[in-house]
């Protein structure tokens, strides 16, 4: 970074008085441990390579944390970058430096889709949160979140073509039409709410309430089919939670198998409601489970979301990746903090780009 002025250099320690909480994720985190995992896939270049200097990788990867924090277009992207001094000091980059333009943002990410490596950036957080204690593994919560994207106006023919894993006919040889369409995605309603998107699968961790594997599948998914995927390898004797979505006998008998305990709530049929046993059971475990609705609380209010734009899959992973890394990321900052900084001070949907 630059030597800065002393009028630049006052100014950042206005904004250091009025506790930016940029500056405290960045004091508390030591981004260069991921440095090693992008640099598998972003090799440093020598000084005599031609052409433009790349940007340092973990300076891009933060710019997604931005990004994925407050919700933002790549182009709103950019723009906050030039625009915020608190956005440019938290990547390390200076007023007077060369900021990634949003073409450069979106090429990182989808380098990061290819090789998958939100994944194990992901892996990597939760294997040092284990190391260091905070993930005490004594109890999980699991749990699903909609994740929408925009919805498709598909006709009747079209949405049973791309059931089939087909491409309509009517969309051959139209490459910007294919490119806006989200074949992927899926419909699915609850308690009489109509999503289209994608599912965010979870495991959180009961004491700490950090999400230690997640799992991404189109909106109709029921739960329950991931829900042994899910699991980390966890001590004997740990509870286990989940609501009604996840019970059956084979799912019991799983968990007993591997020698945890059963703490996920009783489903009532038509032709069998709850007893009053049932009822008692399902509101213990539901005062525990319920710790997994912070967690999903936040991604939408402090983090504006979950709602993304990418499409497909491959890329929706991405970016819920990257959602579940962030929020670990402020979670541990706030363990650490007696006095936890807000990350839900701005609205940025509206600004000009």
């Amino acid at each position: 970074m630059k030597i800065l002025g002393s009028s630049e250099a006052q100014r950042l320690e206005i904004l250091s008085k009025l506790k930016d909480p940029l500056q405290t994720l960045d004091a508390h985190i030591d981004f260069e441990l991921f440095r090693p995992t992008l640099a598998k896939i972003f090799p440093a270049l020598p000084a005599s390579a031609p052409g433009r200097r790349r940007f340092d990788p973990v300076i891009m990867f933060k710019i997604l944390i931005l990004q994925r924090l407050y919700n933002l277009s790549d182009e709103q992207t950019e723009f906050q970058l030039n625009d915020r001094r608190s956005f440019l000091r938290f990547a390390g980059l200076g007023v007077r430096d060369t900021v990634p333009d949003h073409t450069t943002i979106w090429t990182f990410r989808e380098t990061l889709t290819k090789h998958h490596t939100v994944e194990e950036l992901f892996d990597q957080l939760t294997l040092q949160l284990t190391r260091q204690g905070v993930i005490t593994q004594k109890g999980v919560i699991v749990d699903a979140s909609f994740t929408e994207v925009p919805r498709q106006r598909n006709n009747h023919a079209e949405n049973d073509q791309i059931k089939e894993g087909k491409t309509p006919q009517e969309w051959e040889g139209q490459s910007h039409m294919l490119s806006q369409k989200d074949v992927d995605a899926r419909w699915t309603r609850q308690k009489n709410i109509i999503y289209f998107g994608y599912k965010n699968h979870v495991a959180v961790d009961l004491d700490s309430k950090l999400i230690l594997n997640y799992k991404v599948t189109p909106a109709n998914t029921y739960d329950g089919t991931v829900f042994e995927e899910l699991l980390p390898p966890l001590p004997e004797g740990t509870p286990v939670y989940g609501d009604t979505a996840y019970p059956s006998r084979a799912r019991h008998a799983w968990l007993e198998q591997h020698g945890l305990v059963n703490k996920l709530q009783v489903k009532a049929t038509r032709l069998r409601p709850l007893n009053a046993l049932q009822k008692l059971w399902n509101q213990s475990c539901a005062k525990v489970r319920c710790r997994v609705e912070h967690v999903f609380g936040f991604m939408e209010n402090s983090m504006h979301g979950p709602e993304l734009e990418y499409i497909g899959l491959k890329r929706i992973s991405t970016g819920i990746g990257l959602n579940n890394l962030v929020y670990n990321l402020v979670r541990w900052v706030q363990l650490q903090c007696k006095n936890p900084p807000q990350f839900c001070l701005f609205e940025f949907r509206n600004q000009p780009v």
